[in-house]
């Protein structure tokens, strides 16, 4: 079966912003614009397509991403299968809890779509989904929305923009008023009026400039063209020479400005009102790449290690990175795959690259939300999902047998928080700990583990919200009714010195004995290492350990990081050099020798200055400017650093506050700002970095454990 659209009129993207922005009600628009939907689904009436799970229905936000496939013709040109555009979106979550979902999406799509309230403008989470592109080198278009709302600045919101994410964003659009007497748009290529008409905003109509705004309009078309006119040098010279920039033309150097990331077209309308929608859908088919305009896809030979290549190309061996794992209450467990390379024919094997494990494809589906549609064969470009891999994990590389590569994998952030969780009856038990792990599976940033003295199942998360919808999920797709405990810091363990140690571990018995002696220093990683566990370094010379008993050692060394030392939490940061040691020729084992490695990290540890370490959480605080003495006030009580103070643009000017908190004292921290604020407070934190917990602070929480 050939392919129904060719590569070049492919485009893989995302829909992004802060929490409350608008992104899945400019994705509804989409959906009913492109005729994929028949009826408008809203997020505050629960009604939402790309919002499908109940929890995310009940509560108005996205908790999961969602992906599906729309198609699109420009509204310039005939609409024909020729001109039309296939295009793949990901609806991503903008709590900052559910912030894997953005990562792992911004790792597999081409370009993003960031939507910002046209009332706050740069959001703090606005911040952190941009910094996300960034890494991933993904192109983007801004749409500022709610322009309707009161409050609305497209001047402020555009500022903000340029000050905190990008001094390259670039009007192609002008509002026509705002608040209530939002009107439409100018569009500085066409140099018209578009005005969102009929009961949906369907019907499009182009209009004269109002005459108070062409001059403005006339300026900012003239700074467009002056920033983008730079990317070729035969127009250059044509618009040096005064002659006129023809539409296809201008369009074409934005599409090679955006490409090469000097430019970022800022959109203006509000979703809400069905205004402004369809423009965002011609600029993703005019300025976004296709697969074909990115590089070929690095990656790992993974017997060899060398660097490797694979173009978009059908007839490349097949490559796909596997981005999200989800169980599917009507097939089961489904892998999300991003095809680089190649087409996949439902039936056939693949291999995973970072298992070596051999899978057969039973079959494909296209994603619409939860809706599921079985198709026979997948091409480059594709975004897909599998049905029943079993030996998989996020981030893994599925490729074609015989030719073998390792993509780049997805990086996480560590949890934050902490709850326990016990089953109410005996016989949750044991489907309580099948259902933690499937839940695990799904989402890298959760982690089940068992304490061994109390025998509790404790589970961590990127915060109090995440927790709670996994607990909420556990109770209605499992069934188990679980008790939970207070929410928790996840602390972690390192050192501040470097120390050796000995240890041998000799046990005789009747028959063979157990013989394992080695020589271990530890040290902590050079700052800058980030949240790395442990770098085991082998200086092990002329055999005096045998090159099989080795792994072993480092994994005693890994059991003991995971279990923690000095108030069981995990240890981080750690460079354990194994550099002597000795052997016996009867009764040397891999257990003997991981029993030394254990217990020697645990005596050099104890040596090397062990310290605790706590997540500090980057927090902005919104308040009226009459309260900013006393939220200040509170937070240093709690341990904050105060960094700045910012006023906000527009009518009703507020006060920012941007400050460092240790995440220990903010659980609670919203009754007490409203409390402090009459109610007209908010905040939001993410996950900053982790920092040495005080000494009398450290004290405590090894003698209570809390």
């Amino acid at each position: 079966m050939p392919r129904e659209y060719p590569l070049e009129r492919y485009r893989n993207i995302g829909i992004i912003a802060h929490i409350d922005a608008g992104k899945t009600t400019v994705t509804e628009r989409i959906l009913f614009y492109t005729g994929i939907s028949h009826k408008i689904g809203e997020t505050h009436s629960g009604e939402a397509i790309m919002d499908w799970m109940e929890q995310e229905r009940e509560r108005g936000i996205t908790i999961t991403s969602a992906a599906t496939t729309c198609f699109w013709t420009p509204l310039n040109k005939e609409k024909t299968k020729d001109n039309e555009y296939r295009i793949n979106i990901i609806d991503t979550p903008g709590h900052i809890d559910f912030t894997a979902e953005v990562q792992r999406s911004m790792r597999v799509l081409d370009a993003a779509v960031v939507v910002f309230d046209g009332v706050a403008g740069v959001e703090p989470q606005s911040e952190t989904v941009w910094r996300q592109a960034d890494k991933y080198h993904v192109p983007r278009i801004c749409f500022i929305n709610k322009m309707d709302r009161t409050g609305a600045s497209f001047e402020d919101s555009l500022e903000s923009i340029k000050e905190k994410l990008t001094p390259d964003a670039l009007p192609v659009q002008l509002p026509v008023g705002a608040e209530d007497n939002f009107e439409g748009v100018i569009d500085l290529i066409k140099m018209k009026f578009l005005k969102f008409e009929g009961d949906h905003g369907e019907n499009i109509t182009e209009n004269e400039i109002p005459e108070n705004k062409k001059d403005i309009a006339k300026e900012w078309r003239d700074k467009m063209i002056e920033k983008i006119i730079t990317e070729d040098e035969k127009f250059f010279e044509k618009y040096m020479e005064g002659e006129e920039i023809g539409e296809d033309d201008i369009r074409m150097l934005m599409r090679k400005a955006v490409l090469n990331y000097k430019v970022v077209p800022i959109f203006a309308g509000t979703a809400l009102k069905n205004q402004g929608v369809q423009p965002i859908l011609d600029a993703v088919c005019y300025y976004f790449p296709s697969p074909l305009d990115l590089p070929p896809v690095e990656g790992n030979d993974p017997k060899t290690g060398e660097i490797i290549t694979r173009k978009a190309d059908d007839n490349e061996p097949f490559s796909a990175l596997a981005f999200k794992l989800t169980n599917d209450p009507y097939v089961g467990s489904l892998t999300y795959m991003r095809v680089y390379s190649g087409k996949l024919i439902g039936g056939a094997y693949l291999v995973n690259a970072n298992t070596g494990s051999k899978e057969r494809i039973s079959r494909i589906l296209r994603m619409h939300a939860d809706d599921r549609e079985e198709v026979k064969e997948v091409y480059t470009g594709d975004i897909l999902a599998a049905v029943g891999l079993k030996n998989i994990s996020t981030g893994h590389t599925m490729c074609q047998e015989g030719h073998p590569i390792i993509l780049e994998e997805i990086t996480f952030p560590e949890p934050v928080v902490a709850i326990r969780v016990e089953p109410k009856t005996k016989a949750d038990q044991e489907k309580m700990g099948l259902a933690l792990r499937r839940l695990a599976d799904e989402d890298p940033t959760f982690r089940v583990q068992g304490d061994i003295e109390t025998g509790e199942t404790i589970i961590s998360g990127m915060g109090e919200l995440h927790l709670n919808i996994i607990v909420d999920r556990m109770k209605r797709e499992f069934k188990i009714d679980a008790q939970v405990g207070k929410p928790q810091v996840a602390y972690k363990e390192t050192i501040k010195g470097s120390a050796e140690a000995e240890s041998k571990y000799i046990k005789q018995s009747g028959g063979r004995g157990q013989y394992g002696h080695v020589k271990l220093r530890v040290e902590p990683l050079p700052e800058g290492e980030g949240e790395k566990r442990l770098e085991f370094v082998d200086e092990i010379k002329g055999g005096v350990i045998p090159q099989e008993f080795i792994p072993a050692v480092e994994k005693g060394i890994e059991e003991v990081m995971d279990e923690g030392i000095l108030a069981g939490y995990s240890i981080v940061n750690i460079k354990a050099t194994l550099y002597d040691g000795s052997f016996h020729e009867v009764d040397s084992s891999k257990m003997a020798f991981k029993m030394a490695g254990s217990m020697g990290f645990k005596e050099a540890y104890k040596k090397a200055k062990p310290v605790l370490l706590e997540p500090y959480m980057r927090t902005e605080v919104i308040i009226p400017p009459e309260f900013l003495g006393d939220v200040m006030g509170d937070l240093s009580s709690r341990r904050g650093e105060v960094e700045s103070t910012e006023d906000t643009k527009g009518k009703r000017a507020q006060k920012v506050i941007h400050a460092k908190v240790p995440l220990a004292d903010m659980f609670g921290y919203v009754t007490t700002l409203r409390s402090l604020t009459k109610g007209r407070g908010n905040y939001t934190m993410e996950f900053d970095s982790y920092k040495e917990v005080p000494y009398n602070i450290a004290q405590d929480i090894m003698d209570t454990g809390v």
